[in-house]
């Protein structure tokens, strides 16, 4: 079983709400951070990284002597990666996308591929469940990669995928293969703006998904009115509770600083599973 844990916008509570989640899940749970370009869940889920294991992608190198500047490999470039102006051509790493059809199409053989790192993907063991962390290659301008492979070492019945914000290809990815998404949203004009954007993707994606409204306040209905204008369930609601953003800026876990709080990822928690067993 798969959940991820998504949300239109950065700093809506959505790696606390994971961490948190996945605590109450226990050992048999695996926390998978596909933030790969700030994975910040180990902050929150300490242990011993047990492996580590490179991602890479095999990327064209030119060998200039044999280059005849043809410029078949540039011709055949969907990518615009490879560029000749009648000598060797110039390569633009963040452009391929390695499929090394380049090296196939040249006729001088003088394309052969290389290993280009792209970022490594950690495993954590964190005592109360299972880590497994992206971590994106400074310079890398992709991330997809690296969240794919994360996703691939995680292992285990029970799955939360904690998503990076926004709503292009990176959290795309993420969302593939999930059972069920939980958005994470505060009760904003932002919040809510982005909200509806990423309501829109898993729309299209045809994903079953629910809401919980983060520092939620009573004198706001913002995020209600929409969710009940779509017809959109929301499955929890964690209150603006200064003793919260003391405990996160601590690097603790909200369930264990304030173990008052557990019955409500609980709560939290069984209705997701509810919703993908249904």
């Amino acid at each position: 079983m798969r959940i991820a844990v998504a949300s239109g916008k950065g700093g809506t509570g959505k790696t606390s709400v994971a961490v948190n989640l996945a605590v109450i899940a226990g050992r048999t749970a695996t926390l998978v951070d596909c933030d790969v370009e700030e994975p910040n869940a180990h902050i929150f889920l300490k242990g011993d990284v047990s492996s580590t294991d490179t991602v890479s992608m095999s990327v064209p190198a030119i060998e200039e002597n044999r280059c005849t500047g043809c410029r078949a490999c540039v011709e055949f470039c969907g990518f615009n990666a490879l560029i000749s102006f009648g000598g060797p051509p110039l390569f633009f790493p963040d452009l391929c996308h390695g499929c090394g059809g380049c090296r196939l199409v040249c006729p001088a053989g003088a394309i052969v591929e290389v290993a280009r790192p792209l970022g490594e993907v950690r495993r954590i063991d964190a005592g109360r469940c299972t880590l497994v962390e992206g971590c994106l290659e400074v310079g890398v301008s992709s991330p997809v990669p690296v969240i794919k492979a994360a996703k691939a070492a995680a292992d285990g019945d029970f799955v939360i995928y904690d998503a990076p914000p926004g709503t292009s290809c990176p959290l795309v990815a993420t969302l593939r293969g999930a059972d069920y998404v939980l958005l994470v949203t505060e009760p904003t004009p932002f919040g809510l703006s982005d909200l509806r954007l990423t309501v829109e993707v898993l729309r299209q994606m045809n994903m079953e998904f629910g809401v919980v409204i983060n520092r939620s306040m009573r004198s706001e209905s913002l995020i209600h009115d929409y969710c009940h204008h779509e017809a959109i369930e929301v499955l929890g609601e964690i209150p603006e509770d200064r003793r919260i953003a003391e405990a996160y800026a601590a690097g603790r876990l909200i369930v264990e600083a304030l173990p008052g709080y557990r019955p409500l990822f609980r709560s939290i928690l069984e209705a997701c599973l509810e919703r993908v067993t249904a």
